[in-house]
C-alpha cells in the first residue's frame, strides 16, 4: 500500500481578490442594466446611461473572471486588470466634481462609495501581486 502525503491547500489572495472583482462588478453591470429606469431618478444618471455601464461592467466583470480562471494568473493581466480599476475609481472621483451628470445625493454618495470599493480592489490586488 503506498501513501501519498497531501499538502493543504493555501487561499490564493490573488484568486480571490479577482474573483470577487468579477462578482462585484458583473451584479453591478447587472443591477445597471435590469434597473436602469428605476435607478434614473434615484441616482440621477440617464438610463441610457446606466445601460451602457450597465453592459461594459458585464463584459469587464467577465474578462475579470476570465484572469482568475487562468491555471496560473498572469501578473501582466492582472496589472490590466488593477489599471483598468484604477482608471474607474478616478474618472468616477472626476465624474463627481465636474458635476458630470445631474447626480443625486443618493448618486453622489453611490459613485464616490462605488470608486472606494474599486480602489480597494486595486490595492488588494496589488498586495496580491506582491506577496506573491
Amino acid at each position: 500500500m503506498t501513501t501519498t502525503a497531501t499538502r493543504p491547500r493555501t487561499l490564493d489572495l490573488l484568486r480571490v481578490a479577482l474573483r470577487l472583482d468579477a462578482v462585484v462588478t458583473g451584479a453591478n453591470g447587472a443591477a445597471y442594466l435590469a434597473a436602469a429606469p428605476l435607478l434614473t431618478d434615484l441616482l440621477g444618471v440617464p438610463s441610457g446611461v446606466l445601460r451602457g455601464l450597465g453592459a461594459f461592467l458585464l463584459a469587464y466583470g467577465a474578462g475579470v473572471a476570465l484572469v482568475a480562471a487562468r491555471p496560473v494568473i498572469s501578473a501582466g493581466a492582472t496589472e490590466v486588470v488593477v489599471g483598468a480599476n484604477l482608471l474607474w475609481a478616478a474618472a468616477s472621483v472626476a465624474a463627481v466634481v465636474a458635476g458630470r451628470f445631474d447626480l443625486t445625493a443618493v448618486g453622489s454618495t453611490w459613485v464616490l462609495l462605488q470608486a472606494g470599493v474599486v480602489a480597494g480592489f486595486a490595492a488588494l490586488q496589488v498586495h496580491a501581486l506582491r506577496t506573491r
